[in-house]
């Protein structure tokens, strides 16, 4: 996905819509898009865009989030591999895979849950 296009999708999100539909009873609300591009990861890991994986800024790789769509209460469980996002106002890049998995089609709130580091 298109960097710009994230930062223009970011930017057309509502002060109090988006994130304020659905509720977060686990975890924290925080926006995210996804991905589907790139050969590898900043874990020197193999990027597979139909994997279960994601980036973020800080978390430590191979830590496992439970990251939830409140507006339909799908979740997956994901392992950060990689670093990311680079777009201002998005706190996570979910691989197309996960994305899928919850039914996300674009940037928008999700509920995120820290599982631990993996093993």
């Amino acid at each position: 996905m298109n960097r710009a296009f994230l930062l223009a999708c970011v930017l057309a999100l509502p002060a109090t819509g988006a994130l304020a539909q659905g509720s977060c009873s686990q975890g924290v609300r925080i926006v995210s898009a996804y991905y589907s591009e790139g050969s590898h990861t900043a874990s020197g890991q193999r990027f597979n865009p139909h994997g279960l994986t994601a980036a973020h800024r800080t978390f430590p790789f191979g830590t496992r989030l439970l990251v939830i769509n409140p507006h339909n209460g799908k979740s997956v469980t994901v392992t950060i591999n990689d670093r990311g996002p680079f777009v201002k106002g998005v706190n996570l890049d979910l691989s197309l895979g996960a994305a899928k998995v919850i039914g996300m089609t674009g940037v928008g709130a999700v509920c995120m849950a820290k599982l631990g580091v993996a093993g």
